[in-house]
């Protein structure tokens, strides 16, 4: 008779330097990355710097409306671009070592005696552009030199886990406003969240708010786990707040089976979309070592909710409750997968089953040849 346990990753997967390297190598920098909010972006000039694998990235919005983004690196000497984190430029981008300046759109406008040295070409020595797409409210990036689908990557994603795509569309992602947003420093490697955020075997045991909320999660199966199934809210909940009490106004668009139920979606390698009648949930994971990753959390909600002044704290504390319950928990297992105890890993119990065919795409991603 088949065991119904199968084995995990073995626990040098979450610690070893050399397989996270091939990690930024292999999925970071060849897969569609969720990099900043759209609205971050919103007008010519603003920007945002973000790290995504081993290169960071400087993401803004160019005069003709369109989303860009560079390698923050000055083509002269190499030095970085873009040294804050966000801010705005009327026109240019000025490298603050020898003052080379280089357009929205990326292309070298101005340096020192630049009209001297005629063998520079302008757009060559340009900044080197990233490919971009805008979804859902965010600006997607990838490395890649020819990248993959978007449409069967990202988007297909969502269609695999709802059933199709206009039950994510209905929620009208990109029309929301960041309500809050929350950035977590998490001293664990990115698939112990990843595992962590696909199942509920746990749920039971360290999220009482949120079972209270969705009874039927302390059965220990995830939302994700069937294909178009939305956890219903309990009896006597009226709303995905920390005390189940009223939330805020409803998106008016969604279905009505949608109502008073909770969706989640992973879209590898980082994204989390969390799914209610009144808000969305939105993680980006942003790995930076094996033991540890940035996560940034938006709460989104109806523009007139955000302009209303409601107080949104009932909302943002359930699952600001459950992300630091989940990464507490994250965090505790990451010292122990360098234990002689976990050498060849564990076990997955039949309602985390789901999480072998992410093991399995892991391994699979990492003994790809390079460069192919």
């Amino acid at each position: 008779m088949a065991s119904s346990l199968i084995p995990t990753l073995a626990g040098h997967y979450y610690t070893d330097p050399s397989i996270f390297t091939r990690e930024q190598d292999l999925i970071f920098e060849r897969m569609w990355f969720c990099a900043v909010r759209s609205s971050d972006v919103g007008t010519p000039g603003a920007f945002r710097t973000v790290q995504v694998g081993r290169e960071n990235l400087l993401i803004t919005r160019s005069a003709d409306g369109l989303a860009r983004a560079f390698l923050n690196v000055c083509r002269h000497r190499g030095a970085r671009l873009c040294t804050e984190e966000s801010g705005a430029v009327k026109r240019t981008f000025r490298c603050d070592y020898h003052a080379w300046a280089y357009s929205l759109e990326g292309k070298l406008v101005a340096a020192p005696n630049l009209v001297k040295m005629p063998d520079i070409d302008q757009v060559e020595y340009g900044l080197r552009s990233v490919a971009v797409k805008e979804w859902l409210g965010y600006v997607w990036v990838c490395l890649a030199d020819d990248p993959p689908s978007f449409e069967q990557d990202v988007m297909g994603a969502c269609e695999e886990r709802l059933g199709d795509l206009g039950a994510i569309e209905r929620y009208g992602l990109e029309a929301l406003e960041v309500g809050r947003r929350i950035r977590y420093d998490v001293r664990a490697n990115w698939k112990l969240i990843i595992e962590n955020f696909m199942e509920c075997y746990h749920c039971a045991t360290i999220h009482p708010e949120l079972v209270r909320v969705l009874p039927e999660f302390a059965g220990g199966y995830a939302a994700q786990y069937y294909v178009g199934h939305g956890a219903e809210f309990g009896p006597g909940v009226e709303g995905f707040t920390v005390d189940g009490g009223q939330g805020v106004t409803p998106i008016g668009t969604i279905a009505a089976e949608q109502d008073r139920r909770y969706y989640a979606i992973t879209i590898k390698p980082q994204v989390f979309v969390n799914l209610v009648p009144d808000h969305a949930i939105v993680h980006r994971m942003f790995p930076l070592a094996a033991d540890r990753t940035i996560v940034e959390c938006d709460w989104l909600f109806l523009p007139e909710v955000v302009a209303s002044g409601v107080d949104l704290g009932p909302s943002v504390e359930l699952f600001d409750r459950v992300n630091r319950q989940d990464f507490e928990a994250c965090e505790r297992c990451q010292p122990s997968m360098a234990s002689r105890a976990y050498a060849q890993g564990g076990v997955l119990v039949p309602s985390e089953h789901h999480i072998g065919a992410f093991h399995s795409w892991v391994t699979d991603r990492l003994h790809q040849i390079r460069g192919k």
